[in-house]
């Protein structure tokens, strides 16, 4: 059985000119111990479609799905109170931009607690002791004074750091990463990547990995999803993907990589019509 399996998923958004179609039929799998990457252009339904598994998408935003299921449960069936008590301990989000995700107007040290005493119900000695571990086994140093750090004292790379030690906090099933390494410089994007694969072994948790990088889906994905316009183009082990894609979409993606340049000219990428296009509302925007 599949940890994640979700079956014709769409997600459409109230809109002043009507239904706009985000997320059009899109279905997927995950299994313990596999990393799933989800790729393409920004637009094409990506964070979208793992907001719609957490349940974090605004009132506007209808669900629908033939199946959605996390070890077997029916997550559409489920009451804001069941939801509630997986999301954050059995599924776990990275989202993007840490700074912004991050509160503010409270430590890291709270914020980590925060989601130990809330799934877990630790006490306070407990959940400082496991904040301070979190922090170690994601690589902060002085973990036992950062606690008492606000975001803005703290790095871009760092808080990314934090985010991933609330994430794993519960010892999630399913992880799942949306642009983990956006804004960060080359070296801390590495350091994160090997961070999160390391974790995601250990663990023995699935990994879902929401990226624009295809440097990052070629190191770190067992299999790959393109999207486009809000549907799945493609889906494929990643040596297949790269090697012998079969999706026009996916063959231009790839050719529109920097090391296929010509010259001193990067290739470019032109959009195109799905056959089917004209009768999905909202896709002619």
């Amino acid at each position: 059985m599949a940890l994640l399996e979700i079956q014709n998923l769409v997600v459409e958004f109230e809109t002043a000119a009507g239904p706009f179609r985000a997320v059009n039929g899109v279905s997927l799998s995950v299994d313990a111990r596999e990393v799933l990457a989800i790729v393409g252009e920004s637009g094409s339904g990506k964070s979208v479609s793992m907001l719609a598994v957490m349940g974090l998408l605004p009132w506007t935003a209808t669900i629908k799905a033939d199946r959605m299921t996390f070890a077997g449960r029916d997550l559409l069936a489920m009451s804001n109170a069941e939801r509630r008590r997986i999301i954050g301990k059995d599924i776990a989000m990275i989202f993007q931009e840490p700074m912004a995700s991050l509160n503010p107007c409270f430590t890291v040290g709270f914020q980590i607690e925060e989601t130990l005493r809330y799934h877990l119900g630790l006490d306070r000695t407990a959940r400082r002791e496991r904040a301070i571990e979190l922090l170690k086994s994601v690589g902060i140093p002085e973990p036992a004074e950062r606690l008492d750090s606000y975001p803005h004292q703290m790095s871009g790379g760092q808080c990314q750091r934090v985010m991933i030690a609330i994430a794993i906090a519960c010892n999630p099933k399913l992880l799942i990463a949306d642009e983990p390494t956006t804004a960060l410089d080359v070296t801390i994007q590495k350091q994160i990547l090997d961070l999160l694969v390391s974790l995601q072994a250990k663990h023995g948790m699935g990994l879902i990995m929401i990226t624009h990088n295809m440097g990052v889906v070629a190191e770190t994905a067992d299999r790959v999803i393109v999207q486009y316009k809000g549907r799945k183009m493609e889906e494929a082990d990643v040596l297949s993907l790269f090697e012998a894609p079969k999706h026009p979409y996916t063959k231009m993606l790839l050719s529109a990589l920097p090391e296929n340049a010509v010259g001193d000219r990067l290739p470019t990428m032109k959009g195109f019509v799905l056959d089917d296009e004209a009768a999905i509302p909202g896709a002619a925007e």
